[in-house]
């Protein structure tokens, strides 16, 4: 039995580049048919309240804001699949997607909107609270915790940044280090230690995070002694990466070193014509779901012109 389908757009995965790319590429004729992925909805569907997204003037869960995303793509005629691509073959003129190591698509056009996964510490208690003191995105979450004790964790950039962020919202931000030196630029590392609101433990790392129905406080080892203390904070924040869900990509797309997609900037174009990329899988500076929307419309413009100007 030949278990390979025809489409003209496909589009991989369905945060929100995803099911915006989907809107627009259904408004324009172009039949998008939209695998969910692993995750349907990204990674807004395990956030709490989203209240800097245009057009909800009251906030609104991240589950359900992406219940209207998906129900908008449905009504514009997007055929939206359960199932995980699991396989890719971009060598030929026909740009091919295995999805759940079974069936082959072809498409005309391909949309990947796979987004990012943030990196976790792996303890139970992050996991248990996430969503409810527990966050990987401070620009996201901090507003929640203003004129509190929150801790993060981290040394890199973006640690950096999001506990300058944090210190200009709340009382107190313990940061957490696990060497005694942090990984940020010496300029990021400047700023956060002349911040006279961020405390920074050196050679710590976290041992658990504490509270019942929301974070309480945070327990750290200090790696060299051993001791162990406690720190009441009402937030805990998670910043140690993120990655790229592109794993399959490789030996195709062009990358940086992290993982993430390379697109012409302006566009949505990657190295090989037909295949475009939106949203965090291609973007680690801003992660936010406007700007991963917005890329999603530049998606499927991409796209549409790609087939207009091929006669497809």
């Amino acid at each position: 039995m030949d278990t390979t389908e025809k489409v003209q757009c496909l589009i991989i995965g369905s945060g929100p580049a995803g099911y915006t790319a989907a809107i627009y590429a259904a408004r324009a004729g172009l039949n998008p048919v939209l695998y969910q992925g692993i995750q349907p909805g990204g990674q807004l569907t395990i956030t709490t309240e989203v209240e800097n997204y245009p057009g909800y003037p009251d906030g609104i869960q991240g589950p359900d804001m992406m219940v209207h995303f998906e129900k908008q793509a449905a009504r514009m005629g997007t055929d939206i699949r359960y199932g995980l691509a699991t396989k890719v073959d971009f060598l030929g003129a026909v740009h091919k997607v295995q999805i759940d190591e079974e069936k082959w698509i072809e498409a005309d056009a391909i949309i990947i909107s796979t987004g990012a996964s943030a990196k976790w510490l792996g303890i139970e208690s992050e996991q248990r609270l996430n969503g409810y003191g527990v966050s990987a995105c401070a620009v996201c979450d901090g507003f929640f915790f203003k004129g509190k004790e929150v801790a993060i964790v981290g040394a890199g950039d973006t640690a950096a940044e999001e506990a300058l962020y944090l210190s200009k919202i709340c009382s107190q931000v313990h940061m957490i280090v696990r060497k005694g030196e942090m990984r940020a630029s010496k300029i990021m590392q400047d700023r956060v230690i002349k911040t006279p609101n961020i405390k920074i433990y050196w050679y710590s790392e976290t041992d658990e995070v504490l509270g019942d129905k929301k974070v309480e406080a945070v327990r750290i080892k200090n790696t060299q002694t051993g001791e162990k203390q406690e720190i009441p904070v009402s937030a805990f924040f998670v910043a140690i990466g993120h990655h790229p869900n592109s794993d399959i990509f490789k030996g195709f797309l062009d990358m940086d070193e992290a993982g993430y997609i390379k697109t012409i900037p302006g566009t949505s174009k990657t190295n090989i014509e037909g295949v475009f990329a939106s949203g965090d899988v291609q973007d680690k500076i801003y992660r936010q779901a406007v700007t991963a929307a917005g890329s999603g419309c530049i998606g499927a413009l991409d796209a549409e012109r790609y087939l207009s100007a091929k006669g497809i």
